[in-house]
């Protein structure tokens, strides 16, 4: 953070967005209606970059380090005219898919990692950056078996956020 110390983009930085700031980390304070339904969203994969990045939720602070399969590292394929990621990839800290519990909407357990963000504002953002994201939407996916839901959003100072709307999203903390 801007005060030097070590922070984790998984515990350290809160599920829900405001406005302020304390030690370059967003900050949890009373709700208000400006940030009731804003999220904060960490980085792993800049817009248009194929390094598949993820938070290492099993190493100590969390890094975000390239994703390792079959001892080889991952990158996603370009799909022409694109190249990369066509968006900002991310994840919702403090957010976890349950492996031993099994969704209600897939009928499958969680994938063991955060709940991803797609962001598509125009803006390419950096690995590690902390951004307020308003969500658009939300879709669920099974992935060789696994729940892994990947929600829809946009950075809300792009300058195109204030042409999407979404419906009022809560998250519940299960048992």
């Amino acid at each position: 953070n801007v005060a030097g110390h070590y922070i984790s983009p998984f515990h350290d930085i809160p599920l829900k967005a405001d406005s302020e700031e304390e030690n370059g980390i967003p900050t949890k304070r009373a709700r208000n209606d400006e940030y009731e339904n804003l999220f904060n969203m960490v980085v792993e994969v800049p817009r248009w970059t194929n390094a598949k990045m993820e938070i290492a939720t099993e190493e100590p602070l969390n890094p975000i380090k390239q994703d390792v399969k079959d001892g080889k590292l991952r990158y996603v394929a370009n799909i022409f005219p694109h190249k990369g990621y066509i968006w900002n990839y991310g994840a919702l800290p403090q957010t976890w898919e349950d492996p031993h519990r099994k969704d209600k909407s897939t009928d499958c357990c969680g994938d063991n990692d955060p709940i991803d963000v797609c962001e598509i504002g125009s803006k390419v953002l950096s690995r590690g950056d902390v951004v307020h994201v308003k969500i658009l939407g939300i879709l669920a996916l099974i992935d060789q078996g696994e729940t892994d839901w990947k929600l829809i959003a946009i950075n809300v100072n792009d300058p195109e956020a204030s042409k999407f709307h979404g419906k009022s999203v809560t998250f519940q903390k299960q048992k």
